[in-house]
Parts: C-alpha cells; sequence; structure tokens
C-alpha cells in the first residue's frame, strides 16, 4: 500500500512544475530572454526528475 502523499509528490506537483517550465520556455523563445528560457528548461528537468527522487526515497 502506498503512503500517504505519494500521489501528491508522483502526479501533482510535476505537472505544476511542468506547466510553470512550458509558460517560461514559450516566453523566454518569444521574448529572446536567455535567462527565463534556460530556467524553464531547468525546470522541466526538475519535473520530470522529481518523482523518481523523490519517491524511490519515501517508499
Amino acid at each position: 500500500m502506498a503512503m500517504v502523499g505519494t500521489t501528491i509528490f508522483s502526479h501533482i506537483l510535476p505537472v505544476i512544475f511542468g506547466l510553470f517550465s512550458i509558460i517560461l520556455i514559450i516566453s523566454g523563445a518569444l521574448d529572446e530572454d536567455q535567462p527565463k528560457l534556460g530556467l524553464g528548461i531547468a525546470l522541466f528537468v526538475i519535473a520530470c526528475i522529481f518523482p523518481y527522487i523523490v519517491l524511490s526515497v519515501l517508499v
């Protein structure tokens, strides 16, 4: 049985991080703002890796 709170780390937070990262990537690309684009790419990578790191520690 999964521990309480794993749904937050596996389904909710990555979606929120992914949404904000896509917004930052699009905004940075359209405005040619390199720091914003880099932050969006980094946040997207973190959103992809985050569930695996957190859930391997919790479960």
